[in-house]
């Protein structure tokens, strides 16, 4: 028993300096696994609440821009660009808001939201329905070049023929025949069968042979 005891007694001493030695380095990793648990669910709490308070001004926005409600849209845009410009919501936001600025003929705020779209959102399918956008509007601002040069761009796989038709559209405005037929057969070779390549075969028609 004793020697139990003296066995025991050298196992709690052993114990005893192994702690005093690597102790405060499990209390210490313990605490920083502990703090990194917090913050990652204190930063998951923040997402969510983020996306909770964008997602409740994208409806309001939704709303406005259905309304035809200029004011409310645009202001309604820029706060969740500003305060949201992270959340998946602030891209679908500018996108809305352009559109509706565009029909109602103010081109400057149209381009302006475009633009963050393409500087800004990481979607890349986002991106070029914005570059086919802001395009559209550069044409309406009787600024053709600009457009055809944002057109450039490298397009998300699928949107080849509606960057291809877009160029060839704006060439066929600045009376460019021969380009802008080139530009809507490089868009027949990417289309699929349906309305666009319709559209497509009606536009090479309409520009004629030579």
């Amino acid at each position: 028993m004793a020697t139990y005891d003296l066995e025991e007694q050298e196992q709690l001493a052993a114990l005893k300096a192994w702690w005093n030695d690597h102790g405060g380095a499990i209390i210490l990793g313990a605490t920083l696994v502990l703090a990194a648990v917090g913050a990652w669910n204190a930063w998951t709490w923040y997402q969510r609440s983020q996306s909770a308070q964008a997602a409740v001004l994208y409806d309001t926005l939704q709303k406005a821009a259905r309304a035809n409600d200029l004011k409310t849209t645009r202001e309604t845009a820029g706060a969740i660009l500003e305060n949201f410009p992270r959340s998946a919501y602030a891209p679908l936001a500018a996108l809305v808001s352009a559109k509706v600025q565009f029909q109602a003929g103010d081109l400057k705020t149209a381009r302006a939201q475009l633009q963050w779209v393409i500087e800004h959102a990481r979607s890349d399918e986002i991106r070029s329905i914005a570059t086919l956008r802001l395009a559209s509007v550069l044409l309406d601002d009787n600024e053709p070049d600009a457009a055809l040069k944002i057109l450039e761009a490298k397009p998300h796989p699928g949107f080849e023929a509606l960057y291809a038709s877009q160029r060839g559209d704006i060439l066929a405005t600045q009376k460019k025949r021969s380009e802008a037929r080139a530009a809507y057969k490089a868009a027949l070779e990417k289309a699929g069968a349906g309305p666009l390549r319709d559209a497509l075969r009606l536009k090479l028609d309409a520009l004629g042979e030579g």
